[in-house]
Formats: C-alpha cells, structure tokens, sequence
C-alpha cells in the first residue's frame, strides 16, 4: 500500500511540472497527507501481527489461572457426604453447583461407603475416585464445573469457613445472599471456602433440573465397578435370551443359546424394605397423601399390566437386601415375567465384594440400561433413574413417552396407569429445581417438558 502511494507520488510530481508552482505544492502536500492518513489508519500487516499477538498474549496470562471459566486457583470445601447412593449423588451435584456460583473448583469430597442413618458407628469415608473417573468427570464437565484435589492447594491462607444456616429462619433467600457475599471481597480473595455445617443435600436448592441433569451425566463409574455393571447385564441378558430360545423356535439363536440383538429386560426397583415402609406410612400420613407406599402384590400386578411386553422377559428386582423383610419377592409373578434377584441371578458374589454404596450404584446402573423400568415416584434412587433415562430419550428426539413400545419406558408403580397397569413417567426438565425428585411427587406423566437444548 505505501509503495502505491509513492508511485502514485511520483506520478503526480510529473504531471505537476506542467502545472504552476502554486498548484504543484498544493497537489504534494494532498499527497503527503493522504500518505499519513494510511499509515495511521491501516497499520502495517506486521504491526496488525503485533496486535495480535499482543492480544493473545493478555488472554492467556490473565486465564491461566483458568479452566475455560472455572478458577483453579480458588476452592469450596463441604462436609462429608452421606445416607444413600443417589441422595449422595445430590448432595454433590448440589456442593459443586454451589461452586460453580461462586466460580470456585470443588475440593473432591468424600463420600460414605454405609448408610449412615443404619450404621452411625460404622460411617465409612470413600474418596470420590473410588466410584467415580474423576477425570473423565472433569472433561466432560468442561465449561461446567471443575473437581480439584487437595494437591491442588497452595495453602496460602487460612480456609474461611462458611457456616450453614438451619431453622425456619434461614429461608432460601438469606441462603442465596449469604452465597452472593461469598463472591465479594473480603471472603473472595481466600483460597479455600470450606462450608460446615448441615450437609449439602440438606442445603437450600437454587439450581434448575437441567443442571443436575449435566452433573449427573458426566458421572461415569471406573472402570472396575463398570466391568461388574455389564456381568450382572450380560448375565440377564443370557437367561431372556435362553428362555425365549424355548418358546421361539422360529428365530435363529446361536450355539450358546445368545442372539446376535440384546435381549430386552425389565427391572423393579422394589421398595418394600422395613426402613421404607416405616418411611412411606410417615410420609402419606403427614401428607394427605395415598399413593406413596406399595405392597408386594401391588407392584406385581402393576407390572403384569404394562402392555406392549413381549413375554417371556426376566425381572430383575433392585431391592437393598440386608434390610429386606418379605423373602417371598420372587413369588406370586405372572407366567411369562421370570424374577430374578442377585442370588437368584448368580451374581450375589460380584455384590457381596463390595460396600453399600458400590452395590447400590452397581444395581442403579443395572436399572438405568433396562428397557423397561419401574420404580416409585418417592423415591430418590428411582426418581434419579427415571431422569437419567429421560435425558436419553431426549439425546434421541423423545420428548413424549405415552403409547406403547417407546424404549427406553419408564413407570411409577405406586400411580394407577392406564389398562391398570403403572403410570408412564418421565422427569420434568424445565423443573425450576430438584425438589420433587429429592423427596417425591405424584405428578408425574409421559411428558418431559423439554422446549429447547440443555446444554
């Protein structure tokens, strides 16, 4: 561009010789103007370089203390997590959320390998990465969240603790305020935020479903704990397919007596231990409400009315055994619903090796990858299953589950359904917050609600 504006020059200079010397000076001066005026407004590509470089340069100094929007120099601390699987799943997806709103990365907590409210003595800490792939989390929560390891700690300066408020007092507005003071200096500038008190499934709740939903999604099992998932999978799959090999004579089966397409199965998350019946008869007594609670019998002749089951198909039945009453759950099933239980199944030893928790998030696994579920709406475990598989149908373009053969197909057996059978269910995703599924609702339907991509 300068070279063309000197040739330009040049060029004017020859003409101008024709020209008066009045004119001639006039015409030089436009032209050394005009040669200023692109220098100053179109910089030379290297100094354009310059800027560049300049620029990216201050992005990345100023973000390296940064995971694509989640400090790493900053941390939230929270009590131990307890009681079941899936209430433990919510007090973390709770703790870091919490995080998030602070802009801090969440110290990876502990969790607790016993329910805590059956063996207070025997509480039984578990590091995070135990159950779950902690990097695996951390890249697909990207953008999102961020876990971090107490090595992570430069311990700069004293933790500032955060006590919890409790009581009718501290509503979820003082909840939220005292958070949005968390983010100001004074209390910003500390490394650490470690919050005591209450623990935080017990916390005030100010996030949206669609964001426990992505929590909850980039929770993968390690891969020890996985590899046990598809032996108790692989296993029920065996025997639906040895059992229809008896009565479908027309459909090739291999040697082995296994088909070349997975065996569809059906899993019952049985709620009838004694902790929850004494639970379930508190709970609709306090709350008016009939349809929390369900017999054996109930569920069996619920589940014996799904229509569009093709028979026979194994049952497998999630129930916590050691606090199991009523031995006789494999009784009383309709011909064509074969039960099955872990010993039943064979697979009590992969079971028994393990804790509470990892059997309960072995069996809440084996029931999120069913074809059919069928769970009680007041339920927590269910409750997170029946979400999990929502967000599934909705990744395939699902967002109405009501007819017959939509798979995956979810159901509340403690709701009378169509044709007798339980209610279709799934989860409300544009829910304002978990509270129906953290302590129940009898709500439910075959709508998702779902009006836009989540995430």
């Amino acid at each position: 561009m300068i070279l063309m504006d000197l040739a330009n020059c040049k060029f004017l200079k020859l003409i101008s010789c024709h020209m008066k010397p009045m004119i001639c000076r006039f015409f030089v001066l436009a032209v050394i103007i005009l040669l200023f005026r692109t220098v100053l407004l179109s910089p030379l590509r290297g100094f354009h370089w310059f800027q560049q470089r300049g620029s990216y340069w201050v992005t990345t100094s100023t973000a390296s203390n940064l995971q694509l929007g989640v400090r790493t120099d900053k941390f939230l601390e929270v009590p131990q997590i307890i009681w079941g699987l899936n209430n433990q799943k919510i007090a973390l997806a709770r703790a870091i959320l919490t995080a998030r709103f602070l802009n801090r990365t969440l110290l990876m907590p502990s969790l607790s390998a016993s329910l805590f409210y059956k063996e207070i003595d025997l509480l039984d800490p578990i590091s995070f990465d135990k159950l779950f792939h902690f990097e695996k989390f951390n890249y697909l929560c990207n953008r999102f969240v961020r876990l971090g390891r107490y090595s992570d700690l430069l311990n700069q300066t004293e933790p500032f603790e955060l006590q919890k408020g409790s009581g009718r007092k501290w509503t979820k507005e003082r909840d939220l305020s005292q958070l949005k003071q968390c983010r100001k200096h004074p209390i910003d500038k500390f490394e650490v935020i470690r919050i005591v008190g209450k623990h935080p499934f017990l916390w005030h709740d100010h996030w949206p479903v669609k964001d426990y939903a992505k929590i909850f999604e980039c929770l993968v099992l390690v891969d020890e704990i996985e590899n046990e998932v598809l032996k108790v999978i692989s296993r029920i799959r065996e025997i639906g397919a040895k059992a229809r090999s008896k009565v479908d004579a027309a459909k090739e089966f291999n040697s082995d007596g296994s088909v070349d397409q997975p065996v569809p199965y059906i899993a019952v998350h049985m709620r009838i231990e004694k902790d929850w019946m004494i639970h379930c008869k508190k709970l609709e007594q306090k709350s008016n409400v009939n349809q929390i609670c369900s017999s054996k019998e109930e569920i069996i002749e619920r589940v014996a009315h799904i229509t569009g089951l093709r028979q026979p198909a194994v049952v497998y039945l999630a129930v916590a055994d050691s606090l199991l009453e009523d031995g006789s759950i494999l009784s009383g099933w309709k011909d064509g619903l074969l039960p099955y239980d872990k010993k039943r199944l064979g697979v009590w030893d992969i079971y028994k090796k393990y804790p509470y928790l990892i059997q309960s998030a072995i069996d809440c696994e084996v029931c999120s990858r069913a074809d059919v579920f069928v769970g009680n709406s007041f339920s927590t475990f269910s409750s997170i299953i029946v979400l999990s598989r929502t967000q599934k149908l909705i990744g395939l373009g699902i967002t109405r589950a009501c007819g017959v053969g939509v798979r995956p197909a979810s159901y509340a057996y403690n709701i009378l359904g169509e044709s007798r059978g339980p209610k279709m269910w799934m989860t409300d995703v544009s829910a304002p917050s978990l509270q129906s599924i953290s302590y129940g609702t009898n709500n439910v339907s075959c709508y998702s609600n779902w009006k836009a991509r989540l995430f």
